[in-house]
């Protein structure tokens, strides 16, 4: 109990620390690889758990500003990242690579963006919204997206697929309902920093998970490893930024939390949709792509807690 306490106070650090002995110690990442599905889904139940739901509900007030940033997310950032490497690719970057981060881009934000929203101190309603209405869009976007963009043609068995998000999502929404039912709120309030512990223990396996297979790929071509990595910080800081930006109007809270939403995008759905049409180096990326996700949170933490004032967002 201690130790998760522990972890919850030092959310950010034990995150980024994750991904990264999953690369350092492969065999760590292949014994964690079964729990890829249940890790990704439980920070979010976790979320759901401790979730304002009148303040996620109070969003249907202004649908307008929620269709804007899934405009935004699911169709500015992926032709802004396509308008960037359409250029590079013509100067000698990996076409590859360039294909992964457009289809990075055009996905719908990772589920783990509400816990972080969380962790974070930022909207976390905002980003329950976001993050479920995206993913339930995005098997009619991305294939879009991804034959105007890069020329790939997905033909996504779109019952099939949108019935097995559901099912992962909803199993979620189940547990997190069963939990306050009969759990109170006010015991939940005053556990917070075990619900962060556990949230985080959880999001530490998923980042040791995804690292499979990624080490021995990195020594045989780290040339490339090394150019992914910088693309993959370079993309999320970028989307980031312009989101944040383009949304500052909203506050800054929430212009924050737009942004990590347009960045930590689900590449675990892009994988689905691909079922293996893509080249393993587009693959790769995907895995690499986490670093960031896991280590940003850290690195900006000091950001985070200028921009808000602090509170919770300086663990």
């Amino acid at each position: 109990m201690r130790f998760l306490a522990f972890a919850g106070r030092h959310a950010t650090s034990f995150m980024a620390a994750g991904v990264l002995v999953g690369l350092v110690i492969p065999p760590l990442a292949s014994l964690a690889r079964p729990l890829l599905v249940p890790t990704l889904l439980i920070p979010l139940a976790l979320a759901l758990v401790r979730l304002d739901w009148s303040a996620a509900a109070a969003w249907r007030r202004r649908p307008g500003i929620v269709v804007l940033l899934l405009v935004w997310i699911l169709g500015v950032s992926p032709v802004l990242v396509g308008l960037v490497t359409g250029p590079m690719t013509r100067a000698g970057f990996p076409v590859p690579l360039a294909q992964a981060l457009v289809l990075m881009a055009a996905s719908s934000p990772i589920v783990s963006n509400v816990a972080l929203a969380l962790l974070l101190g930022l909207d976390a309603a905002l980003s329950v919204v976001v993050v479920l209405a995206g993913t339930a869009l995005v098997p009619l976007t991305l294939p879009i997206a991804a034959q105007a963009l890069v020329g790939m043609s997905l033909e996504l068995p779109l019952a099939a697929f949108m019935g097995r998000l559901a099912l992962l999502v909803g199993s979620a929404f189940a547990a997190a309902w069963l939990v306050r039912r009969f759990v109170p709120a006010p015991a939940l309030a005053a556990r917070h920093e075990l619900l962060d512990g556990l949230t985080v223990i959880n999001l530490l396996l998923f980042g040791l998970a995804i690292m499979d297979g990624v080490t021995a790929y990195a020594l045989e071509r780290p040339g490339y490893v090394a150019l992914a990595i910088v693309a993959a910080y370079a993309s999320n800081l970028l989307l980031q930024l312009a989101a944040g930006l383009a949304f500052r109007g909203l506050g800054t809270t929430r212009a924050l939390t737009v942004a990590l939403l347009a960045g930590n995008c689900n590449m675990g759905l892009v994988l689905v949709a691909l079922d293996g049409r893509a080249s393993f180096d587009v693959t790769v990326f995907f895995a690499l792509a986490q670093i960031p996700m896991y280590t940003l949170p850290a690195l900006l933490k000091p950001v985070y807690a200028r921009l808000t004032g602090g509170g919770r967002a300086t663990r």
